[in-house]
């Protein structure tokens, strides 16, 4: 199910999380992070613009791994499958968003809060999966405590976190990655500074040591 998200998890370190108001911001923001050397990217789908800046990405920057993000419904995931996305990123998971993405190629890493959350989504097949939102579900301390008893799962952490407390996150032995949108905030985006994101990419990269 999940077999070809692993690889992409385990080389990612930091993945961008991205919300796109314009395509045509899409494919310079791309290509800015993976300049930087972020290949793994996530596109929410908060915004008109989400899908078709998936499509563009994945047509011309064919060495980046491009998912959507804030996946809640079937509706979604084919969405997302049909603009082309590698992987899907959802903040929690229903039982109706699980049997659908059993439909699909495409893995999903879904969300989870507290234990009983991630034993469930075990008990489904998934031995990774997103941690949201981090720092407000108990952070890295949490992830150390579920660690214990649930260390067949690997965990993406997002929401909260920040270059402050990204290799604290990165150095438990559960976490595989973490994702983030500090290296492509909406301000850098709108004002095109498309070096200064390289430039922040290329520090987050350094993160996972």
């Amino acid at each position: 199910m999940q077999e070809s998200l692993v690889p992409v998890l385990e080389q990612a370190g930091v993945v961008p999380v991205l919300v796109i108001d314009n395509v045509s911001d899409a494919l310079p923001l791309a290509q800015a992070l993976v300049e930087g050397g972020l290949n793994v990217l996530e596109v929410t789908l908060r915004t008109e613009a989400a899908l078709a800046a998936v499509e563009e990405i994945a047509k011309h920057l064919p060495d980046a791994h491009v998912g959507t993000g804030t996946v809640l419904n079937a509706a979604d995931i084919r969405r997302s499958v049909d603009a082309g996305a590698t992987f899907m990123v959802s903040p929690g998971a229903t039982e109706a968003l699980l049997d659908a993405a059993d439909g699909v190629k495409v893995p999903l890493l879904p969300g989870a809060a507290n234990p009983s959350e991630v034993m469930r989504l075990l008990e489904r097949g998934y031995h990774y999966q997103k941690f949201f939102p981090a720092e407000a579900a108990g952070g890295v301390p949490m992830l150390k405590s579920i660690g214990g008893p649930l260390a067949q799962v690997k965990f993406c952490p997002t929401g909260g976190v920040s270059p402050g407390n990204a290799k604290d996150y990165l150095s438990l032995s559960n976490v595989v990655c973490v994702g983030g949108s500090w290296m492509a905030s909406s301000k850098l985006v709108a004002e095109k500074n498309w070096a200064e994101i390289t430039r922040l990419a290329r520090e987050a990269a350094l993160l996972k040591g």
